[in-house]
């Protein structure tokens, strides 16, 4: 059965560690075990060797691949310097993600967005539909976030606004998905 593969990329105002950006980095690790808890959640992208000395970068992935960003990062890959927030997950639907993505402690977070990111140029998440039995990559999101950037919503790649079926119908969350996020403008 088809799952949904979700990425997200945001920059940051300032490195971590920086005051400016510490509450959204304390907030990290509960907005990570809402969704671990949520209904459809099913893995996320967590590092193998999640050792405090080594960034991102550094990390092994396991079957999550080696850590990349979008073309659109052009900041730091060190601990004093990395300045971006990504995640990658699958879940079982398009509403399983969107209804962790605008309830709880994430919803929360998203209000808050403008204190601890820049203004994105590029699309902040991006999903798409990948087999049962497929684990994305970090490449792979950023493919799908460029994608998203360089030909807007498609099969290949798609948002909660203009979201498609697995076999790549367009299709439209319910009216009540799309309340949700006016007030997060």
């Amino acid at each position: 059965m088809p799952r949904i593969a979700f990425t997200t990329f945001n920059i940051l105002k300032e490195p971590y560690g920086h005051p400016v950006v510490q509450e959204f980095d304390d907030r990290t690790p509960s907005t990570f075990r809402e969704a671990e808890l949520s209904p459809g959640f099913i893995d996320r992208a967590v590092a193998v060797d999640d050792r405090e000395d080594l960034t991102n970068f550094e990390r092994d992935w396991g079957q999550w691949g080696r850590f990349a960003v979008p073309r659109f990062y052009t900041g730091g890959r060190t601990a004093g310097t990395d300045s971006r927030a990504s995640t990658l997950s699958l879940w079982k639907d398009i509403e399983s993600v969107f209804s962790f993505s605008y309830s709880g402690v994430h919803r929360d977070a998203l209000r808050k967005r403008h204190e601890w990111f820049v203004k994105p140029e590029c699309p902040s998440y991006a999903m798409w539909w990948v087999g049962d039995d497929t684990v994305p990559t970090w490449e792979d999101a950023c493919r799908r976030i460029e994608h998203l950037h360089d030909h807007g919503p498609t099969p290949e790649s798609f948002t909660f606004h203009h979201p498609f079926t697995p076999d790549g119908s367009p299709t439209k969350l319910s009216g009540i998905g799309r309340a949700a996020t006016k007030d997060l403008a």
